[in-house]
């Protein structure tokens, strides 16, 4: 990336935080799509020493971020130009008695390291509900979706392992290990309307030529859900859930969440954030992180697109194919969708 690209982007940090609030920003991209090289090289591993620098400074309406490009450390600050990181060691960068990082000094002015993200760096950030969400899931199984016009048809509704084995599953929730700590579905499972289900496959063979394959967080998930997803979800983190009056692209059979692991090790790869991450760090531009995090994230995208899916801008794993609209809203949990298969036919 030039200096150029990377003033514009610094341009307009500052409306970042004002697009992550707002549900009407969802098409909106805070910055700008990064110019690739597809055929470029994997980028290496940075040194370890450097994880704990990586991040996050200052204020949350201004920003700064120390992150990794060519190899190298760069602090990106404000309106400036992004400025070399001469010196790692604690004098720039403070400690905190346990040896982290707490806030890094430029010039006669030190900033504190915001937290941004989990903790521990590879866990699940949790939203408090607004209310418990057993209860709001018991309403919103009772609830009836919204009623829709026009000419829509049922998605065919296929399972993913029986048509590639090699898709691999990590369906967030059925268990508690999601962005609200409970569990929503019976079984883990993921289905996807047959067109789109067969375009994943094709983005999965494509995979395997880099060494990676697709690890698949949720597909088709019933409307019941969504609306309990943006019932229990306060009002400043609703840009990450879906407005059930609308119904969501999930409810369709039409939108994926998934992420990259590698055939070797059958890891899942390192992201620039975690799954579900409601901050500015699970947007599919965001700057931040490392070369290899970022190239990550771009062969997921270039493959998904070329495939017929499009990325959600501020949701950097989530995927809608091409046509969705052509579907109606769905609410079968997955116990039924066999049987209203068999129906449908």
């Amino acid at each position: 990336m030039t200096f150029g690209v990377i003033q514009r982007i610094c341009l307009i940090l500052l409306l970042s935080a004002v697009a992550a609030r707002s549900a009407t920003a969802r098409q909106i991209e805070p910055w700008p799509r990064e110019p690739e090289s597809p055929q470029a090289s994997k980028p290496k591993e940075i040194p370890r020493a450097w994880r704990a620098l990586i991040g996050e400074y200052g204020s949350e309406r201004d920003p700064f971020y120390v992150l990794e490009r060519s190899g190298r450390l760069w602090i990106v600050q404000g309106r400036g130009n992004p400025q070399p990181v001469a010196d790692t060691s604690s004098k720039v960068f403070l400690l905190d008695s346990k040896g982290r990082v707490t806030s890094v000094r430029i010039g006669s002015a030190t900033y504190d390291r915001r937290q941004v993200g989990p903790v521990d760096g590879s866990g699940q950030l949790r939203v408090e509900p607004l209310r418990p969400v057993s209860a709001v899931l018991k309403e919103a199984m009772a609830a009836e979706p919204p009623k829709e016009s026009g000419e829509l048809r049922h998605a065919e509704l296929v399972e993913l392992i029986k048509l590639d084995p090699t898709i691999r599953l990590d369906i967030r929730y059925a268990s508690t290990n999601n962005f609200l700590g409970s569990v929503f579905y019976a079984e883990p499972r993921a289905f996807l309307e047959r067109q789109a289900a067969e375009a994943l496959v094709r983005a999965n063979a494509q995979l395997k030529k880099y060494g990676y394959g697709l690890l698949v967080h949720d597909g088709y998930r019933p409307w019941y859900v969504t609306k309990t997803f943006w019932d229990a979800t306060p009002d400043d983190k609703k840009w990450l859930v879906a407005d059930p009056s609308r119904g969501s692209r999930h409810n369709r059979g039409s939108a994926i969440d998934l992420t990259l692991y590698e055939l070797k090790t059958r890891r899942a790869v390192e992201m620039p954030s975690t799954y579900d991450e409601t901050t500015t760090r699970a947007y599919a531009f965001y700057p931040g992180g490392t070369d290899l995090q970022r190239w990550h994230r771009g062969l997921l995208r270039r493959v998904m697109e070329s495939e017929g899916f499009t990325v959600n801008m501020q949701e950097w794993w989530h995927f809608d194919y091409k046509d969705w609209q052509r579907f109606a809203i769905g609410n079968l949990p997955f116990a039924g969708i066999r049987a209203a298969m068999q129906q449908f036919k």
